[in-house]
């Protein structure tokens, strides 16, 4: 049994202390305590603020409640600095702001168009070999940022068996999909038996080579990560699990062992920021926050451009300022410790890395390049280099590339498919080109 640190629960407790919701150390190791005692009301806010909000403030607030409703545990409602709370980074990702109601025409309920690159109930397809696994719209915590906003929150709910299962026989008949990322909602809000069940039923797929976690509990409800969880997913490796801190105070010592545990158990962490302004949009921020998860042994894999979700303009930045971010790291902090800068495409086209342009120029023998302090120099390419044609018959190809169990693969999409010596397009043809409409016109 793990016993919580002292310093956490005490330092906890002298602050909710004027809202009498104070607890024992084993009520708050105990993760269902939180989520019953989960802060959901705006006098909870302010007994625990030991402030009173105006009534023009207290209006918006239930406001914005009423549409995008509020769900702050214990454990991350602590963290907020009592003193300067408005300007505080816990505070602006969990507690509401009128700026929510603010809807710009160019924000959707659904950004990314996950509803319509489903084909069946719960399960996202748009990249070719991986799926997303919708299984459950409960979180610990409703993140003020949250690009599903459509989903979570509105209506608490966990699908049965018999959803999981529709999105179980999807995975299993369509052999191409080899990496299913479990997500939500916080696939952690479901219990010890039905997380083993539905690991089990991935891990028989033949094809199914990786299972990944998304979950938030780590910074929001780092009790949830438990001994008997712990063991749970041991058994299923190899299974990956990406968390989302988004500010270094929220490391916190019982989040670093949740984190801990989880490592020892030879579970690989990834870590997914949302850049999001007021909360993390400085370099120092970032670099502080990836040294403190790299510490921990979590990789920083993704940093997000906020998505364009209704009632989420208040946290967007400008591309410029990620960009910023990660000149300030790469060259700066160990690479491992970049992460990759991307917008997830409006519409539903994946995400696209945005990156600092280090390459400058290039001829027909040489790249200039440049490296993060401004030293531009040179890359000779070589004089003679003799292309080997791939007409994806691998069993002929004399490469030393032994593969087990070879396939043909199929076609190629995209920029790579233009690259492919194999295949025959040699453009790419936007949808609704007049040039080409004409053609079919004349033809």
């Amino acid at each position: 049994m793990y016993a919580p640190p002292n310093s956490d629960h005490q330092q906890a407790n002298a602050k909710n202390a004027r809202a009498g919701m104070t607890s024992t150390p084993e009520q708050w190791e105990d993760w269902h305590w939180h989520l019953r005692h989960t802060i959901k009301s705006i006098d909870t806010v302010e007994r625990l603020l030991n402030t009173t909000f105006s009534p023009e403030k207290r209006r918006e607030l239930e406001e914005t409640i009423a549409r995008f409703p509020m769900a702050i545990t214990p454990h991350y409602f602590s963290l907020i600095d009592r003193e300067n709370y408005e300007e505080d980074p816990v505070f602006r990702q969990s507690v509401p702001s009128l700026s929510e109601l603010k809807i710009g025409a160019s924000e959707h309920s659904d950004p990314l168009a996950e509803d319509q690159d489903s084909p069946v109930t719960g399960i996202t397809h748009r990249y070719p070999d991986r799926v997303l696994f919708h299984v459950s719209n409960l979180c610990a915590m409703y993140c003020r940022h949250c690009t599903r906003k459509r989903k979570v929150g509105d209506v608490d709910s966990v699908p049965g068996k018999k959803t999981l299962a529709a999105g179980l026989d999807y995975i299993r008949q369509t052999p191409a999909i080899r990496d299913v990322l479990l997500s939500g909602g916080d696939p952690f809000l479901l219990g010890d038996d039905l997380i083993d069940w539905l690991l089990t039923e991935l891990r028989a797929i033949e094809h199914v080579e990786v299972i990944r976690i998304g979950t938030r509990t780590p910074v929001v409800l780092p009790q949830r990560i438990t001994p008997r969880l712990v063991e749970i997913l041991k058994k299923h490796h190899p299974l990956w699990v990406n968390t989302h801190f988004n500010h270094p105070r929220e490391i916190t010592s019982r989040s670093r062992r949740a984190l801990a545990m989880l490592a020892d158990a030879g579970i690989p962490l990834g870590n997914q920021s949302v850049l999001l302004a007021g909360v993390n949009d400085c370099p120092r921020v970032i670099k502080r926050l990836v040294h403190k998860l790299v510490a921990n042994r979590v990789r920083p894999y993704y940093l997000y451009q906020c998505d364009l979700s209704e009632g989420l303009a208040s946290f967007r930045t400008p591309v410029g300022k990620g960009i910023e971010i990660i000149e300030s790291l790469i060259g700066h902090t160990s690479g491992f410790a970049v992460p990759t800068y991307v917008i997830d495409a409006p519409g539903g086209g994946g995400k696209i890395p945005v990156m600092p342009n280090y390459l400058i120029s290039w001829s027909t023998n040489k790249v200039v390049l440049r490296n993060f302090e401004g030293v531009i120099t040179t890359y000779k390419e070589p004089d003679s280099y003799q292309p080997i044609f791939c007409d994806r018959n691998c069993n002929d190809c004399h490469l030393d590339l032994p593969l087990e169990n070879t396939e043909e693969q199929e076609n190629t999409i995209g920029i790579s498919g233009l690259l492919a010596d194999y295949e025959e397009a040699i453009t790419l043809v936007p949808e609704n080109n007049e040039r080409m409409e004409r053609r079919d016109d004349d033809e």
